[in-house]
């Protein structure tokens, strides 16, 4: 039998870890090419999710576009394929481009790690807000020389 790995979509925001370390950040989410429609709302930070969530119609909104279908395994262990695009995003001063999956109408909007990862955001559950690396690590490119 051949094992699949999926990417993670953590939207069990019901789990006991989820209800204890709640962190939000406005976000705002905006198309390639048209920089006057965005989204912004506040979105609930998922570590356990790679990719970031945005309902269905707040996308078709401003226009992002269906880019493919990706299968998520959800944190209930749920396998579910989703459509998503490629978008702008934009979170505590910093900007970054990333995919996003468009979500069932009125889910909670999701930040997925990638988006943190990439602008050197980590979160810190203690005190349940994002924290600033001192620098974005490439330790694997170190390798290279």
């Amino acid at each position: 039998m051949e094992s699949r790995i999926f990417p993670r979509l953590s939207i069990n925001k019901d789990s006991e870890w989820m209800k204890k370390y709640r962190v939000k950040v406005t976000t705002k989410i905006s198309a390639f090419g048209d920089s006057q429609k965005s989204y912004e709302a506040v979105f609930l930070v998922d570590t356990g999710a790679t990719d970031s969530m945005v309902p269905a119609p707040e996308l078709e909104k401003i226009g992002v576009k269906k880019e493919g279908k990706m299968t998520y395994e959800l944190a209930d262990g749920t396998v579910k394929e989703y459509p998503f695009g490629l978008v702008r995003i934009e979170f505590m001063g910093e900007t970054t481009a990333g995919r996003v999956i468009f979500g069932l109408p009125g889910a909670e909007p999701i930040l997925g790690v990638t988006a943190l990862e990439s602008v050197g955001i980590v979160v810190d559950p203690a005190n349940k807000t994002l924290k600033r690396l001192p620098a974005i690590p490439l330790k694997s490119l170190s390798r290279l020389k």
